[in-house]
């Protein structure tokens, strides 16, 4: 039962039976097999066919939330079993904003000096896709924000608040500021991150509060890019503090920051609410915990975002 309600999973993820059949390393009739097994067993169709995955019938919606409930209580049944013979060990991965992945390094290498047995896989995703991925199974862990967009039912833990910094080159006419306003960065020629990520959704939000609409002239889903381009050209961009800091360190390049007037958006740990959580999960929800001291509250809207447990509207 578990195995098939793992094809489902991952039908529902690829909308395609090939895909789904080669993502879990089977042959496509070997998917439709065990798929029809399953609607079988519950008595009830899944999936709406064709010449092609057509998708998921209402049946098979409701039973995609039983399957992802029931393989994530699974796979912590294993890491529970496992953790009583062999202590913490086995394999986390974590999806992260490309912005906070100083931080997920961070956190990854304080993990492992307590528990050296436990490996990471850390991947760059969008905000969306981090909870995608979550809700797939896909991922053990997520950082991304807390507070900007919803989230659902999720644990949360803060790690930090995000300022931002201007980042330029040396002769630039800003580099030599102590800080500017959002307002200063209207005519400037500008390479940010590229719209689907949460952090440009929120740079264009704080432009918009300061009246001006600039133009990206280059964007990317990477900050090793935008960085490359200020020092290559005449471009500016605009990172958070640390993630700026780690990127300029060693290039002839200057930061800025920006003056924030209204609420900073908080950045953190995320997993499927589930109590309890695996004693590998636990784990690393304590080391974040360990790494930062309570977040100061900036505004209403952040208020308590970074408590355990916190819910999205």
């Amino acid at each position: 039962m578990i195995g098939k309600l793992e094809m489902l999973i991952a039908l529902a993820k690829e909308q395609h039976f090939g895909k789904a059949a080669e993502s879990l390393g089977i042959t496509q009739p070997s998917l439709s097999t065990g798929i029809r097994q399953l609607e079988e067993q519950l008595g009830v169709k899944l999936v709406q066919r064709g010449s092609r995955f057509r998708g998921l019938t209402p049946e098979g919606l409701r039973a995609l939330d039983w399957a992802r409930r029931i393989v994530g209580d699974a796979r912590r049944l294993r890491e529970e079993m496992r953790f009583s013979g062999t202590g913490l060990a086995g394999q986390l991965r974590l999806a992260v904003v490309p912005t906070a992945l100083t931080w997920a390094s961070r956190l990854a290498a304080s993990f492992s000096e307590s528990h050296p047995k436990v490996s990471f896989t850390i991947l760059s995703r969008t905000s969306a896709e981090v909870l995608e991925m979550l809700e797939n199974l896909d991922v053990d862990a997520g950082i991304t924000y807390l507070d900007n967009e919803p989230l659902g039912r999720v644990s949360t833990c803060f790690l930090y608040r995000e300022t931002y910094t201007l980042v330029c080159r040396k002769d630039h006419p800003l580099a030599d500021n102590t800080s500017i306003e959002w307002a200063d960065l209207k005519d400037q020629r500008l390479c940010l991150l590229t719209p689907d990520m949460q952090n440009r959704r929120i740079i264009n939000r704080c432009f918009m509060e300061a009246g001006i609409a600039p133009t990206a002239s280059i964007e990317s889903n990477s900050t090793v890019v935008l960085v490359a381009n200020v020092s290559h050209g005449d471009w500016v961009t605009i990172l958070p503090n640390d993630m700026a800091e780690f990127l300029t360190t060693g290039k002839d390049l200057r930061i800025v920051p920006i003056r924030q007037s209204g609420a900073v958006p908080s950045v953190g740990l995320i997993a499927a609410h589930q109590e309890p959580h695996t004693p590998v999960l636990q784990a690393l929800m304590d080391t974040a915990r360990t790494l930062v001291s309570p977040p100061r509250r900036t505004s209403a809207k952040v208020d308590g975002a970074g408590r355990q447990g916190y819910s999205g509207p």
